[in-house]
């Protein structure tokens, strides 16, 4: 049986720590440390476990942080699932957990990094939790040693999780949300993973331009409202949003 719960011990950090290498196959300097762990835990963050029986499947960990005009929210780090167990619905379920307990507390947003390359995430945090995205930074995190990064530069959307907002609250109830008009699109070839080993420079010119569309979308005021998906492409779709 699954059990999500707060992560406290020092033991439990090491654990997650140990995930991390497991999941992203990062080398020791790219690791969030076990101190980062303890901090988070101490002055307001989210630090979640899930387990199957007594074994640690997946964790989240999420750190505070303060808008410009004073408003708080979370930022969620890191999300990560061992490989056997995802597809099972365990990682919509951590981040529930999440949105649970910050709603609790009165925080009405939590955010994220993702790499718009990653077509399943995008569709998960885009349809599955109702994130929207009015922000693209290019390379985040510098160069990482995770393969799953490929060597690219590590350029992210910022997911906005409004936790009460009609669409949010729609989709995780399982209705559709209110249709918003579609202004433009972005989209990534489905072969966009294959590239990224077997073909690293068409990989690259594929990024280039999807963030210079993302870059000028945004600047006009646009976001990111939902993302489709075809046997050859994932589409972001982008509109007003309120």
């Amino acid at each position: 049986m699954t059990e999500i719960r707060e992560l406290t011990s020092n033991e439990e950090f090491i654990d997650a720590v140990r995930l991390q290498k497991e999941i992203w196959g990062f080398d020791e300097v790219d690791l969030l440390p076990v101190r980062l762990f303890v901090v988070a835990s101490k002055i307001g963050g989210q630090v979640l476990g899930a387990f199957d029986n007594s074994r640690m499947i997946g964790f989240c960990l999420s750190i505070p942080g303060v808008k410009p005009d004073g408003r708080s929210y979370l930022h969620s780090h890191m999300l990560g699932v061992r490989p056997e167990y995802r597809n099972s619905g365990l990682g919509r379920t951590l981040k529930l957990r999440q949105r649970q307990d910050a709603l609790a507390r009165g925080i009405r947003l939590i955010e994220w990094t993702f790499d718009p390359l990653e077509l399943k995430n995008a569709h998960f945090n885009l349809e599955r939790l109702g994130a929207i995205v009015r922000r693209y930074v290019l390379n985040q995190y510098g160069s990482t040693s995770s393969p799953l990064h490929g060597g690219l530069p590590t350029d992210r959307c910022v997911a906005e999780w409004w936790l009460a907002h009609p669409r949010v609250q729609a989709i995780i109830d399982g209705r559709a949300p209110d249709p918003a008009p579609v202004e433009a699109t972005v989209s990534v070839p489905c072969e966009i993973a294959r590239l990224r080993t077997e073909d690293p420079k068409r990989a690259r010119a594929i990024q280039e331009a999807m963030s210079n569309q993302f870059l000028e979308y945004f600047s006009k005021g646009l976001a990111v409202i939902g993302f489709g998906r075809s046997e050859e492409a994932g589409t972001y779709l982008l509109g007003p949003w309120a």
